[in-house]
């Protein structure tokens, strides 16, 4: 009894301690709050002058990133709500909502009466009853200049039949907050973690919400077990039977010293599992060891749910620091997560020669690759008992004094390695490689969702130097064949408006319409383009970035500095080549 009492002890004196900081944080940040709520209901004065639906054929999306993109529960029809975006100066966030018709390949812009004011970062989960019906809580707002912000703590739901937007109010649910994770599973809205920052605090959570579809009103659950140590962005997906959720990655930071933060990016896995019956579940937290090839630690992967309940994973950012300065890989690689097997396995398009040879060779090591998957998972167990995985732990601290922990586990070694040489020698033994598919450009913040078996992903954004391009290209690929992407919007991000803080005088004078400066520049971009290696009739993108190469990696060793890593300036050299290529 005396042990059962001080375990309780620790638990409450955690709660009290997790209540001090928040109402730290809120106290802190209560004056910059009260200046955004000003600049928010002024958006909401405007749109409530709104007194009709009004519906607009139009273009694609402007770029944006940490927008929502949920399928319709029952039309072929993807929606896409807020977002932000940034041009170099000002920060700019939306509440427009939007229609995309899968069938024709159309957008319809949609504006309703009373909406939720902008946001991003939010969460928004599809439920088929009523005729279908988006709900959408929480995420953030920040001032112009990105230094202040809002976070939301209100729950709206858009009745798909009646296109009319509305505001639920109901008392007892989860704080202010962004990057938190929202899923339906059976007739509840699960709402997990996420962040509050303001100008001089943060905190992140690993509280757990229930919101009943039946009865309208929010609960606190507290599972037993372990929990996931607090944390945004994560992946969070719903169990097919409807028995619980997964919980994978996700980012958090701490304040270690007055100026310095340590930032952690996960790489762990959770069960939150429900018993019981409905009314009455009792539910528990419990760590998950998945097999198969795990992903590269990362954040602000897309996530989505696809075909038989696979967790599909795509894209992110890793930082690394350069060093004075921390930059970010970017990637925009698959990976897949069987939710009833818990097995990962990298998501290989077929239309990739090199990426199928690399499966080929993982049959004989249990690789995971999907093809494999059923003859691996008889010698998996022995394989995982002669030879465990190495965790990894590398710190990076950036100019600005924040710590980077990123946490890996690296698999056991294969029987055997196939080096980068031998992948070449045999490439070379089979003829060239034909050319390779079309595919997103690497990002981070992407929007993704599946409607019938396809994975639809929108926007995002990647940087280079300190420059930040924001993306409103949309792509398509059937996972059920897994053989190439299709593209729907293609967008050239050169094209994007990008404002540089420190511009002269005379460079804003240009910005504001001078024509005849706007003409010279694009004269003199012309003339740059011209000076580059031209693309001959006829030839394909890969012989052209082979008989380039030299010429690219050094125009990129020019730009990024002599102490960039070998690694990145290839990397940035082939996007170059690839970029010109595309243009001509």
């Amino acid at each position: 009894m005396g042990k059962k009492g001080k375990k309780e002890k620790k638990v409450t004196g955690a709660e009290k301690t997790a209540s001090k900081m928040e109402k730290k944080v809120s106290k802190r940040s209560k004056r910059e709050e009260e200046d955004l709520e000003a600049m928010i209901a002024e958006f909401q004065s405007l749109d409530a002058k709104k007194t009709q639906i009004v519906e607009t054929t139009c273009p694609s999306p402007s770029p944006r990133l940490n927008a929502s993109l949920s399928a319709h529960p029952e039309k072929d029809e993807l929606i896409m709500f807020g977002g932000e975006f940034f041009n170099g100066k000002k920060t700019y966030l939306y509440n427009d909502l939007f229609f995309y018709n899968i069938k024709k390949n159309s957008w319809v812009k949609s504006d309703i009466p009373n909406p939720p004011p902008p946001r991003c970062s939010h969460q928004a989960v599809v439920v088929p009853q009523g005729g279908g019906q988006l709900w959408v809580f929480g995420g953030e707002f920040a001032s112009p200049n990105g230094e202040q912000f809002y976070h939301y703590k209100d729950l709206w739901v858009l009745h798909l039949a009646t296109h009319a937007w509305e505001n639920i109010k109901a008392s007892g649910g989860p704080s202010g907050r962004s990057g938190h994770r929202m899923v339906l599973s059976k007739r509840q809205l699960l709402v997990f973690g996420g962040f509050h920052e303001s100008t001089r605090d943060f905190i992140y959570y690993n509280d757990v919400y229930s919101f009943s579809l039946d009865t309208f009103s929010w609960s606190r659950l507290t599972p037993s077990g372990s929990a996931p140590s607090p944390r945004s962005a994560c992946q969070m997906t719903s169990l097919p039977d409807g028995t619980g959720v997964i919980v994978y990655g996700g980012y958090s930071k701490l304040r270690v010293k007055k100026d310095v933060e340590k930032g952690t990016i996960h790489s762990d896995m959770f069960l939150l599992k429900r018993e019981g019956k409905d009314g009455q579940e009792k539910w528990s937290w419990s760590r998950v060891s998945p097999s198969g090839a795990k992903p590269p630690p990362r954040s602000g992967f897309s996530m989505a749910v696809g075909p038989a309940g696979r967790a599909v994973l795509f894209g992110g950012v890793c930082d690394e620091e350069e060093e004075e300065t921390l930059e970010g890989d970017f990637y925009n690689d698959l990976y897949l997560y069987d939710t009833m097997k818990s097995r990962w396995f990298p998501g290989v398009l077929r239309g990739n020669k090199t990426e199928k040879k690399k499966r080929r060779r993982g049959k004989k090591g249990g690789g995971g690759g999907e093809e494999e998957e059923g003859g691996g998972m008889k010698n998996e167990g022995k394989e995982q008992a002669a030879q465990g995985p190495t965790e990894v732990v590398k710190e990076i601290v950036s100019e600005d004094g924040t710590v980077m922990t990123i946490k890996e586990v690296i698999p056991a070694l294969q029987e055997e390695e196939i080096t980068e040489e031998e992948e070449e020698e045999e490439e070379d033994e089979d003829g060239s490689a034909s050319a390779p598919p079309v595919e997103p450009y690497p990002r981070s913040s992407a929007m993704a969702t599946v409607r019938q078996g396809r994975l639809f992903l929108f926007g995002g954004m990647f940087e280079v130097g300190d420059r930040q391009f924001t993306l409103s290209d949309f792509y398509c690929l059937d996972l059920n064949k897994m053989e190439q992407w299709e593209v729907l919007v293609e967008m050239d991000p050169k094209t994007q408006e990008w404002l540089e803080e420190s511009e002269s005088e005379e460079e804003e004078e240009g910005a504001e319409g001078d024509e005849g400066s706007d003409e010279d520049s694009e004269d003199e971009e012309d003339e740059e383009e011209e000076e580059h290696p031209a693309v001959q009739e006829g030839e394909s993108e890969t012989d052209y970035q082979i008989r380039t190469e030299t010429y690219w990696t050094k125009l990129a060793r020019a730009n990024m500095g002599p102490d960039a890593k070998e690694k990145k300036v290839t990397k940035i050299g082939v996007a170059m080549a690839k970029v010109f290529y595309e243009d001509q």
